[in-house]
């Protein structure tokens, strides 16, 4: 093997890791359970992608089996999948149940759920164990605009810090929409991201994406952020001609991840942000699998 294929190979450890954990939740019958990737695979772990319908619109493939079949028709190999419905549904734990069962009953293990949380509602913490220890999720999604809470709450900061214990990953949306393409009566603020690396630095082994980030975050901000800790992004709101070349250059790439916002966003728009920046085959791999395999390899420590 050259130095070249072994830098861009994935670490058979973190396939074991995965592979092991896999074995061990199968064993006791969930079929939402993180499928293995094979890591010689040259496809791509979509972390960016929705179930269910937008509230005010149909969107194409927001069927899930159709959904399903785009993907795959892209060679992705795995996908993050959250839903719509945890936006504005009263209900979370009802959202996150059919969220993990759309997922069991279509892909074949394609489509890996994500649980909502919103922790302004009473009982959060009992949605929160329900994605851990019964849908067996490896993260949860967050939208603090359409949940009503900042950054410097002290419910997110606990939220984080109890997912963080579990070993979840968390995903934060920063963003859904252009605001001016808003429903009149569903405006909503986009939250204040200062007081995030703050967070970041209070919750030791904290695995935070961040998704839809770039239009809110770009330049000294977004570096800042990812400084602070294990803090990473996906493309999928990221724009300007050869961007993620651009991004690169001051970006660790270890932190850079691929995430197409399917379907609210067509898949191809994120793969022609790879194909329009000089990019270089481990830098691909690197933004289309194996960052996103080594961090749902990891385990975060408990506090």
């Amino acid at each position: 093997m050259t130095h070249k294929q072994s830098a861009i190979s994935l670490d058979r450890r973190d396939f074991l890791k995965v592979a092991i954990a896999v074995a061990g939740v199968s064993s006791l019958g969930n079929a939402t359970a993180v499928r293995a990737v094979d890591a010689t695979s040259s496809g791509f772990i979509d972390t960016n992608v929705y179930l269910s319908r937008w509230p005010l619109r149909r969107l194409p493939c927001d069927d899930t089996a159709a959904l399903v079949a785009k993907l795959r028709g892209q060679n992705v190999t795995q996908a993050w999948v959250g839903s719509f419905d945890g936006l504005l549904h009263r209900d979370i734990a009802a959202v996150n149940a059919r969220l993990a069962d759309e997922c069991r009953r279509h892909g074949n293990g394609l489509l890996v759920p994500f649980g909502s949380v919103n922790p302004k509602f009473p009982d959060w913490e009992d949605d929160l164990r329900r994605c851990a220890e019964e849908h067996r999720m490896p993260g949860i999604r967050l939208h603090p605009s359409y949940h009503g809470y900042k950054l410097d709450d002290p419910d997110f900061a606990k939220l984080v810090q109890l997912a963080t214990k579990r070993g979840l990953i968390v995903q934060l949306a920063l963003a859904m929409e252009d605001r001016r393409m808003m429903h009149p009566l569903l405006q909503v603020e986009p939250p204040d991201v200062k007081p995030l690396a703050d967070v970041v630095k209070e919750t030791p082994g904290l695995r935070l994406v961040l998704l839809n980030a770039m239009t809110l975050l770009r330049g000294q901000p977004l570096l800042d952020l990812v400084k602070a800790g294990e803090v990473f992004t996906e493309i999928a709101m990221l724009e300007g001609v050869g961007g993620v070349a651009g991004l690169l250059k001051k970006m660790p790439l270890s932190r850079l991840l691929f995430g197409s916002y399917a379907p609210f966003f067509y898949f191809e728009s994120a793969l022609l942000k790879l194909k329009e920046s000089p990019l270089s085959d481990e830098q691909l791999r690197a933004i289309r699998c194996d960052n996103a395999w080594r961090l749902l390899a990891k385990k975060s420590q408990p506090n």
